[in-house]
């Protein structure tokens, strides 16, 4: 039967993911294509049970979600209507999985040349996908799939489990679990640390004929490095250097060059803008979500560094034009082993928008964001900042110290970008004075510093990120979900810019540890991933790996249900009465954080807020204040007295107080909304005149 087709509609049908999508495509497309957008996943496991049938080689049971039936019928309606549908879904494992759903729900046969895939939103990108269709990858559904039920299984299995045995609501994940054990033993490696004791000398030198002064740094004697570990060890050295001449033994002047990073993959995007923005994992890939279907970014899941010879072209022809010739080479980076290297690295879609001329466009984190992409990309192909360097050998009797100096020569990439560390440490010129072999030089002091080491430092939402990757758990769409995950959750806590395990996430980790070692050992979570990436080359049956983890994982998970015993978590005791009943109050955690219950629930109800006051009074009336969090989590600093009524004290601030003690109010900033009604007022009163 022939199709009635009335020629006054679209020609084709363009199934993305989200709205923003879908406008910005409609644009480039024109009238001929309709674009439509599924709002992600419109078919899913149900929530309400495992959906997994272990009996029958672990078929997954999907439905429709729940909410998506207007949608799922309007886009049937609309896939009837045209002569093609393109299912253009992200281009990664979990935009393959979309695509077959919709494929199904759509009738669409699956071995037809239905799918168009883009790693950019640009009028080139998604004209070139539409030239060149292909068919529904099967290998990449069946790594996604595989991902799911096998978390699905992790997670159905054993959190009923820790309900009844720890505390209900408790859950447990095949990589959350992970990174809890990290954050855990992170932690008790810094309260098993025994900080060792340890001195450092340094000998402040001038040479004679420019009197210019600098440090060295005590060596040890002339054949071994020797490390101080007293002060008796120091006074012992100092003794013996009393009256030595210090002469210049060696003098080495040499070159070095420092090197751009990579462009961004998701992880160094998420790092980057931790250290340099302060951005939170969750915010910054909602930004990039934002850019990519804006049209400014290309793709922003990738572990690769690759980028197209077309950005590369851009990249050169910016570069001499802003910078000159000598600024310019063209670099490629080296991709790391088991990368999926389909797409590209996160970069501007077009080099010659840049961040200033985009900056009225976007709001002020998407503009920071989009600024660090298009610096980042641009000094990973530009030339090798140049140092000229000096590396002195001073002797001192039967001792020796060392000085080391650079001066930068030719900048190169620093003029424009230099990548972040987690120490916030910066490589600053130290310049030495001329020196010839065999001079000698005038002390001016010996400096000498007693030292204690350190123990490990917590993990930062950067740092982490960084470990996981490392270590190869988990994969670049899942480290956002992983760490908001087990913050929501309660397992650990942010302190400062670091992260810290609750009591609570050490009780569930040391169930783990005990009775799953499997499941959060580290190796071989890392070993599954690289399964799951051989599913989705093609290399194996994705039920295979199942069923190869199903066995052993049921055959413990009976064990443990005969062998646990209940654990009993006890409520912190706060030394706050109840008002209603007398008793004392215990510590509970909700949704926003920690609070005070009366222990004697059900027959008393009583709750109370946890109040935090600083030790430094409100400027403007002298009255306590406290230190309160947002719905967001974000901590924010009250009067007690600010109760919102006309007589009460204004003060609130998002800062504490500085080192002087000093608080400062926080800046009442116009709103969007604001602006445009100004602008509106100042319209209407221009009129009238």
């Amino acid at each position: 039967m022939i199709k009635s087709y009335d020629f006054n509609m679209a020609d084709y049908l363009v199934i993305v993911e989200s709205p923003a999508k879908a406008t910005t495509i409609k644009k480039i497309l024109g009238s001929k294509y309709k674009v439509e957008a599924s709002m992600g996943h419109i078919r899913d496991l149900p929530k309400s049970e495992l959906a997994i049938d272990v009996d029958n080689d672990f078929e997954p049971r999907y439905i429709n979600i729940r909410g998506k039936a207007d949608l799922i019928k309007k886009l049937k309606e609309e896939s009837k209507k045209v002569k093609k549908v393109w299912l253009a879904t992200d281009p990664d494992r979990e935009g393959e999985a979309i695509a077959w759903h919709l494929a199904y729900l759509l009738n669409i046969d699956e071995d037809t040349e239905c799918r168009i895939a883009f790693n950019e939103i640009t009028s080139t990108g998604i004209k070139n996908a539409i030239k060149n269709p292909r068919k529904l990858d099967k290998n990449l559904i069946d790594a996604q799939q595989a991902r799911r039920t096998l978390d699905r299984i992790v997670g159905y299995k054993i959190s009923p489990l820790l309900w009844k045995k720890v505390k209900r609501g408790l859950s447990a994940g095949r990589v959350q679990s992970v990174a809890v054990r990290m954050i855990v033993d992170r932690e008790e490696e810094i309260e098993k640390f025994v900080s060792e004791e340890y001195w450092t000398l340094d000998a402040n030198l001038k040479e004679p004929r420019s009197k210019k002064k600098f440090d060295a740094k005590f060596y040890g004697t002339k054949e071994n490095k020797l490390d101080i570990h007293s002060e008796n060890e120091m006074n012992k050295i100092l003794s013996d250097l009393n009256g030595c001449e210090y002469i210049v033994e060696n003098v080495k002047i040499g070159e070095k060059k420092r090197t751009p990073a990579a462009p961004f993959t998701t992880s160094t995007l998420q790092q980057e803008a931790s250290r340099k923005l302060g951005f939170a994992i969750k915010r910054t890939m909602s930004i990039a979500q934002n850019l990519y279907e804006a049209g400014f970014i290309t793709y922003m899941r990738t572990d690769s560094t690759r980028i197209s010879e077309e950005a590369r072209a851009m990249a050169k022809e910016q570069i001499i034009k802003t910078y000159g010739e000598e600024y310019y080479e063209n670099r490629y980076y080296k991709t790391k082993k088991d990368a999926q290297d389909a797409h590209e690295a996160i970069r501007p879609t077009h080099m010659d928008m840049l961040p200033n001329d985009l900056k009225d466009n976007l709001t002020s984190e998407q503009y920071k964001l989009y600024k660090l992409i298009y610096d980042r990309l641009l000094a990973s192909q530009m030339a090798a900042a140049i140092y000229d360097t000096m590396a002195i050998d001073i002797s001192a009797g039967k001792y020796l110290f060392k000085a080391n100096g650079s001066k930068i020569r030719f900048s190169g990439f620093m003029t424009l970008y230099v990548e972040g560390n987690d120490n916030n440490l910066e490589e600053k010129d130290v310049i030495l004075p001329n020196l010839d072999v065999g001079q000698k030089l005038q002390l001016n002091e010996l400096v000498k510093n007693q030292h204690f080491t350190e123990p490990p430092a917590r993990y930062t939402e950067a740092s982490l990120v960084k470990a996981l990757e490392e270590k190869e758990i988990g994969r670049p769409s899942t480290y956002a979900p992983t760490i908001t995950t087990i913050l929501d959750r309660r397992y650990v806590e942010r302190e400062k810019k670091t992260i810290r395990p609750t009591e609570l996430g050490r009780i569930v980790n040391d169930v783990m540890k005990e009775y799953f070692k499997d499941i959060i050992d580290l190796e071989f979570t890392a070993q599954m991933e690289e399964k799951l990436d051989n599913i989705a080359e093609g290399e194996v049956n994705w039920k295979q790996i199942i069923r190869d983890f199903y066995g052993p994982f049921k055959e413990n998970l009976e064990d443990v249900e005969k062998k646990m015993e209940k654990i009993v978590i006890k409520d912190e005791v706060s030394d706050v009465p109840c008002d209603k009943c007398g008793r004392m109050m215990v510590v509970k955690i909700g949704r926003y954080g920690k609070f005070l219950a009366c222990p004697g629930f059900p027959e008393c109800r009583n709750i109370k807020p946890i109040v935090e006051k600083l030790d430094v009074k409100c400027p403007n009336c002298g009255g306590d204040i406290l230190i309160k969090k947002s719905k967001r989590g974000k901590k924010y600093y009250i009067c007690e007295k600010n109760d919102g009524t006309e007589n009460g004290c204004d003060f609130i601030a998002w800062n504490g107080p500085n080192k002087d003690g000093i608080i400062k109010p926080a800046e009442i900033k116009k709103t969007e909304e604001d602006e445009k009604k100004i602008k509106k007022t100042k319209t209407r009163k221009t009129s009238k005149k």
